[in-house]
């Protein structure tokens, strides 16, 4: 066994000059990066990436360069793997010299899946999985364990280096969790993109280690598409982030954001700083999911029938666009499932064309400056049908104005619960509202009628349990194509909206 150990140790040294040589060639790309592009644009991206590359291996944390080994029988489910060896890291090492063979496999790579899935009874074409043991320093390669799967008897006895890296004691900031990820826990994790999952557990069962690894699987397999649509993870407050905020580094991912909901709402509507406070009985429905039907009614309030056609003067002549025209145009852009924001732009472009074809009846030939003239004049007359507005005059003007509540909630809002939410002491202008952090999920919910916000790529939500169904569409609006990652604990729930069920 010690000739063997010595071996394996003699393998880490090569790995970790291995690891010197990807960092030296990275810096070496800063270098010589800005020579080798076509131009200055070019040349920006291609060292903003380079540079990038650079301080995320420079700054990954130490740590053993693998944790297993995978050796593949020479039977037929093997595959293309047959008599071959593959070590498994956090972190892939290409080969020595440009050898097409790396040193070590990335842990998220398809043929990693046999390291956490292969057993006795379906080994997969692995004939022996190896894993090694590590000093407390994580530095010195101590010992290792063979599991031989191709005899077809499950082991005798549990992985002593398995259970030991399980069991050690949780201190200090949250570890990955890489090297144990068990067979159901790997199943979540390299779960298609396409799916939303979530992940009901009591505390130390490993829901939250299995969100992150989840969210630098999809990086790995999805990189394209997460760098340019992004990483959301969304957790219950800042010490949390703090605890689990080692985590992604350490298995090669920095560019996830990383923030808690009042954040994300709170930097999404920096002109709405909190200076409120709301008691329990209006926060609660601010929370409610029936403010949302509430919203939409107060928004959708302020388009009004038209009463008189508009006409815009250019030169000599009146373009007009009559009563009965406009109110088929607004009619049906509100009948099309759109935004608020582009059912004005519709009705503004569509007002224009109108205007065009008279134009061009008189022999005029429209150009671009004059669409832009028209069209600036024809947004200023739609303004009392179809009013441009900000969020804040929408919420300011429900709660402020008992009618105009007590009109959007009708058969929604009890008369106590209005009551509830109604501002004591309405200010003049929105500019004056002293807003509440309930007052921001309505705000979040009024932006996403104007307009679609921000979307994420995936996104992953811890102690979903206590989010209110505000928040949850507030979550919902950015997840661009609907993949979500929802972790909890009904039983841990702490607010007065936490989920049921």
């Amino acid at each position: 066994m010690d000739g063997e150990l010595a071996k394996e140790r003699e393998y880490l040294a090569r790995c970790r000059e291995g690891i010197r040589r990807m960092l030296d060639g990275a810096r070496h790309n800063v270098i010589i990066g800005e020579t080798v592009a076509g131009d200055r644009y070019s040349a920006e991206r291609l060292g903003r990436h380079l540079k990038s590359l650079a301080k995320e291996l420079s700054e990954e944390p130490d740590g053993p360069p693998f944790f297993g080994r995978l050796d593949f029988g020479a039977g037929p489910q093997a595959g293309d793997h047959a008599g071959r060896r593959y070590y498994i890291g956090r972190r892939h090492i290409p080969g020595e010299g440009g050898a097409p063979a790396p040193l070590v496999i990335d842990w998220r790579a398809p043929v990693s899946r046999a390291f956490y899935r292969a057993s006795a009874r379906e080994p997969g074409g692995v004939a022996v999985r190896r894993r090694f043991g590590w000093a407390a320093n994580a530095v010195e390669l101590t010992g290792y364990e063979d599991e031989r799967l191709d005899t077809g008897e499950a082991p005798a006895a549990v992985s002593r280096i398995l259970a030991a890296e399980i069991e050690r004691p949780r201190v200090g900031p949250m570890r990955d969790i890489v090297a144990t990820i068990q067979p159901e826990q790997d199943e979540l994790v390299r779960a298609p993109l396409e799916e939303s999952i979530c992940v009901q557990g009591a505390p130390g069962t490993g829901k939250t280690a299995v969100g992150l690894h989840r969210a630098a699987y999809l990086l790995y397999a999805h990189r394209r598409r997460l760098q340019r649509d992004g990483v959301l993870i969304l957790g219950p407050n800042r010490a949390f982030l703090g605890y689990i905020s080692a985590v992604l580094p350490a298995l090669g991912e920095v560019d996830v954001e990383q923030t808690t909901m009042t954040a994300l709402l709170a930097g999404d509507h920096p002109q709405s700083p909190v200076k409120a406070a709301d008691d329990p009985d209006a926060a609660a429905v601010k929370h409610d999911a029936r403010m949302a039907t509430v919203l939409r009614r107060a928004l959708y309030a302020r388009i009004v029938k038209p009463v008189e056609p508009i006409a815009v003067p250019d030169g000599s002549y009146r373009w007009r666009v009559y009563e009965d025209e406009l109110r088929r145009i607004v009619d049906d852009t509100r009948r099309e499932t759109t935004s608020y924001a582009v059912g004005r732009e519709r009705v503004v472009s569509r007002a224009v064309e109108l205007m065009r074809r008279q134009a061009e009846a008189r022999g005029h030939t429209p150009n671009a400056a004059w669409t832009a003239k028209i069209t600036r004049a024809v947004g200023t007359l739609i303004q009392p049908i179809w009013p441009a507005v900000r969020p804040q005059e929408v919420v300011a003007g429900l709660l402020g104005d008992a009618a105009a509540l007590a009109e959007a909630a009708d058969g929604v809002l009890t008369p106590a619960e209005q009551a509830a939410i109604l501002w004591r002491r309405p200010p003049r202008t929105y500019r004056g509202a002293r807003w509440s952090q309930a007052d921001l999920v309505l705000l979040d919910e009024v932006a996403g009628l104007l307009e679609r916000p921000k979307g994420y790529g995936h996104v992953i939500v811890d102690e979903a349990q206590d989010l209110s169904p505000m928040e949850c569409r507030a979550v919902a609006r950015r997840s661009e194509h609907g993949s979500i990652t929802v972790l909890g604990d009904l039983a841990q729930g702490t607010t007065p909206w936490a989920a049921p069920n």
